[in-house]
């Protein structure tokens, strides 16, 4: 290497140091921050799949997650819902909810009547102590909703 290569890659090197020192942690973090379809708030999240249909609390939903979970990374979850699953009356979708996190759609599963039951198991990550909610989408056009608070005591985000 020839000294003069060396002494640009120093300035190179100076001058990225010092634009980076103008960065405060707080746009650091802004800069970092989740952007985005994926990254909605919960109310804006439920309209998008109610289109501003009435969301209503139902014991026909049961939402089965533990109210400790040791690690947020893997958060499991069980959601069943009281349908005759009959062509004329069923359910058509369950949606999964994580109210805090940056992206609180955690699962979109359809269902068909040929699914014989509308029942879904599965690991969601959560990034701190929240509540999970759950809405199913009935084939009549309405929307049962169950939530359970979830309090994480390692390995969330924040």
């Amino acid at each position: 290497m020839q000294r003069r290569s060396f002494l640009q890659r120093i300035g190179l090197a100076a001058a990225a140091t010092a634009a980076t020192a103008t960065l405060t942690p707080q746009s650091l973090l802004a800069a970092e921050a989740p952007k985005g379809p994926n990254t909605m708030n919960i109310d804006a999240a439920l309209k998008a799949i109610t289109g501003g249909k009435a969301v209503t609390p139902s014991k026909k939903v049961h939402l089965k997650a533990p109210e400790i979970a040791e690690n947020g990374a893997v958060v499991p979850v069980t959601v069943e819902v009281d349908s005759p699953m009959t062509p004329d009356d069923y359910v058509k979708a369950i949606h999964i909810f994580a109210t805090k996190n940056s992206n609180v759609r955690c699962a979109d599963i359809m269902l068909t009547p040929a699914n014989g039951a509308a029942m879904f198991a599965t690991r969601i990550k959560l990034g701190s102590s929240q509540d999970v909610l759950v809405v199913a989408e009935t084939s009549t056009g309405e929307f049962l909703s169950a939530k359970q608070s979830v309090k994480v005591t390692i390995g969330g985000c924040g």
